[in-house]
């Protein structure tokens, strides 16, 4: 693993509120607005994006653990931001603060864990 994943490294990733990623079109609810399941994968996707230039040839990371609160609704056509900071380092385990916020403030709030993985040794034990 690279010495480029350090404490600190931040990254973030966006996205607009529409038909397929609202509650009512991913089964999360019956309401037109963010679905829960959608604001996660975009800070999953934003700690992906943290990582990138930090993983040789042939890694990649997946997501072990998340815990968050989405705490404010938000409407079609509003802008979502996901934001993702390395907090710690330990071996190949890589641990995130996570943030989502829209035009009006932060919805959304948690700590994401990732570990860095060969990705053709991973997929590998899936056979």
């Amino acid at each position: 693993m690279s010495e480029k994943i350090i404490a600190g490294k931040t990254a973030s990733a966006k996205v607009k509120v529409d038909g397929s990623n609202t509650a009512k079109a991913v089964g999360s609810g019956s309401l037109d607005v963010f679905a829960t399941p959608m604001m996660v994968a975009l800070m999953e996707k934003a700690a992906c994006e943290c990582l990138a230039d930090g993983l040789e040839a042939g890694q990649t990371s997946v997501g072990t653990h998340i815990e968050v609160s989405h705490t404010a609704a938000s409407p079609l056509g509003a802008e979502i931001t996901a934001c993702a900071s390395v907090t710690g380092v330990s071996g190949r385990s890589v641990e995130f603060s996570v943030t989502a916020q829209d035009g009006k403030g932060e919805i959304g709030s948690g700590k994401h864990t990732r570990f860095i993985v060969d990705e053709e040794r991973f997929m590998g034990k899936l056979k």
